[in-house]
């Protein structure tokens, strides 16, 4: 910023004068915002979005600004970044920035516009909506299931290698829903991310719990296979969750009109998708 923090401490001792409260207190070292500054930091942000959402409207040379799109990052890799160049032709003056999150079903990031999550999470102010359902399932290479004799048969994964994302969670819910020891899961490969965990499966190094909505089209290619019918988080999914200041951006509105509509033509015209 080129200002010096004595400057900046002068200038949030003027603004604590003029709003008649405290912005920041110390503790030692430590430096905190007060719950009341939070508070008021989130409606000045509320209303400059606003001005930002009049100023997109009545441009008079399409929609022009910046869209902050947050979501998780095996739907970033494997759908979004995929689209957005379709988007982008649709809207070539807007400025996009896609940022990912290990926490799935986090809303929290003041500076995102828009959130693509996995799951929801509860937080006043953010108006969701279901994107779509999710089919979590064992998925593994041709190759690799061309070594075991049988298909269909839980009896393979005693000798299968199993990939892990971040946990054995997954797997664990998967063996006890298919009626198998949930420290059967206990083994294998853990991940950090998911894009690793496809990689390894194409490779044909080990079967890992996978998501047939965003690995459809290495499904319909044959590049993958499902060997068993059992199918985690049918209860949950993707939701578009935005917060309420942003709702009637247009940009944001552009977006999400978009991203249902390419949603549909990658589900029921999958080979058109590129």
């Amino acid at each position: 910023m080129n200002v010096t923090r004595s400057a900046i401490s002068h200038q949030l001792r003027l603004l604590e004068r003029d709003l008649g409260f405290k912005i920041i207190v110390r503790n030692g070292n430590q430096t905190e915002i007060t719950p009341r500054a939070i508070v008021y930091a989130e409606e000045v942000r509320r209303a400059l979005s606003m001005i930002a959402s009049s100023t997109a409207r009545v441009s008079e040379h399409g929609l022009t600004g910046r869209l902050t799109i947050s979501a998780p990052p095996g739907f970033v890799a494997a759908w979004l970044c995929l689209h957005m160049g379709d988007f982008l032709a649709q809207n070539p003056e807007v400025l996009v920035n896609v940022i990912s999150s290990q926490n799935l079903a986090s809303t929290a990031n003041p500076e995102v516009d828009t959130f693509i999550t996995f799951g929801r999470e509860t937080r006043a102010n953010v108006v969701v909506e279901p994107m779509m359902s999710v089919d979590f399932t064992p998925l593994c290479s041709p190759a690799y299931l061309s070594r075991f004799k049988t298909f269909n048969d839980l009896s393979i994964l005693k000798n299968a290698t199993l990939l892990h994302m971040l946990d054995f969670s997954d797997w664990e819910d998967w063996m006890q829903l298919s009626g198998l020891p949930a420290k059967d899961a206990h083994r294998g490969i853990c991940y950090s991310d998911m894009n690793i965990v496809l990689t390894a499966i194409l490779a044909g190094e080990g079967i890992a719990i996978g998501d047939t909505v965003l690995w459809h089209k290495e499904l319909q290619e044959g590049r993958l296979m499902r060997p068993f019918a059992q199918s985690l988080h049918t209860d949950t999914g993707y939701f578009i969750c935005t917060p309420e200041e942003n709702f009637e951006n247009p940009i944001v509105v552009e977006f999400h009109k978009w991203l249902k509509t390419r949603l549909e033509i990658s589900r029921f015209h999958p080979k058109s998708e590129a």
